[in-house]
């Protein structure tokens, strides 16, 4: 097709930059799932079984990937070929009434109105996110780091716990915008993906919560909770091997608890432990806020609480007035 008889380029533009990609889905019959949807990227789910995570991109185009199907992914023209419009011809009759025609448009509270754009890497970690299943058994937390099932399926930390396609455990990360990356955990392996960014992993959240347990991994928070249960707890973890960004996070965590709460430092028993808490105790120490407690939280003689953990028999837990 020749650039005379083929379609404008800048009108495919308009299509895929001036049109909100959620709010033409609504009118295609998908849902808004404000649960599972962050300020970058939005998760709507078709009554047909289709679920579609939708994101802008740094140049201003809104894409979306189906978690259902791999191929189907792109920007809203590939969105509408790939429910049935075929030609390129047919797409500009469906869209151009969504650029200043008139349509019968969804109300506006029943998609995001914008979303803060993302990067290709930080599309390619929700994209990977949205394909994982939540953990309700995982072999290797339960078997080999004691991470008991009832845990898993608890209300504090259920769907904050995935599982990946290799059946590895996988911890979310998000910052202020959203997710942003992932540890990843099975025998003999820990991973994070290429172009994602460490932040926080947290556990679910309560108004009413009194303490913050932090740990290094998601896995050593787990084991806390495990050991000293604490229904007003929240947990979060940094990973390991803290960046720039983290602190603030970290500080952003500890101002949202109730007053007169308290962080338990639950680092490792080690020198690059000690420097975490260190730091995070300055962090911390920084904030306007007096009313906070902080309490270094370490294992006396095992290097981390999982090691405590794994090795205490039928992994029962220790009284809460140990700590």
């Amino acid at each position: 097709m020749s650039a005379l008889t083929g379609p404008d380029p800048a009108e495919l533009d308009r299509f895929k930059t001036g049109i909100n990609l959620g709010e033409y889905a609504v009118a295609r019959g998908y849902h808004l799932d404000r649960r599972k949807s962050s300020r970058n990227s939005a998760v709507m789910r078709h009554p047909g079984g289709d679920k579609i995570v939708i994101a802008r991109g740094q140049d201003g185009h809104w894409v979306y990937f189906s978690v259902r199907d791999p191929s189907d992914n792109g920007t809203i023209v590939d969105f509408v070929q790939h429910r049935g419009a075929g030609s390129l011809g047919a797409v500009r009759n469906e869209l151009r009434p969504w650029v200043g025609g008139v349509v019968t448009r969804p109300s506006p509270t029943s998609y995001l109105p914008d979303l803060t754009p993302v990067t290709r890497d930080r599309a390619a970690v929700l994209r990977a996110l949205a394909g994982m299943t939540t953990a309700r058994q995982h072999d290797y937390l339960e078997v080999a780091r004691g991470i008991p099932r009832a845990l898993l399926t608890s209300p504090r930390f259920v769907g904050r716990i995935l599982v990946d396609q290799r059946r590895n455990a996988v911890f979310p990360h998000a910052d202020r915008d959203g997710f942003c990356g992932y540890e990843i955990k099975n025998r003999g392996f820990t991973g994070f993906p290429r172009g994602g960014e460490k932040a926080l992993w947290v556990s679910g959240v309560r108004r009413s919560d009194t303490a913050l347990v932090l740990a290094e991994s998601a896995i050593d928070a787990l084991s806390h909770a495990v050991l000293f249960p604490d229904p007003d707890a929240r947990y979060a973890s940094f990973g390991g091997g803290m960046n720039p960004t983290q602190p603030a996070l970290i500080a952003s965590a500890v101002a949202r608890l109730s007053v007169g709460g308290k962080v338990f430092l639950a680092v490792d028993n080690d020198s690059e432990g000690r420097a975490f808490a260190d730091t995070l105790e300055a962090t911390i120490q920084e904030l306007p806020r007096r009313d906070i407690e902080v309490i270094r939280h370490s294992p006396e003689g095992p290097k981390d609480w999982n090691q405590v953990l794994t090795a205490t028999p039928c992994n029962t837990p220790r009284d809460e007035q140990s700590r």
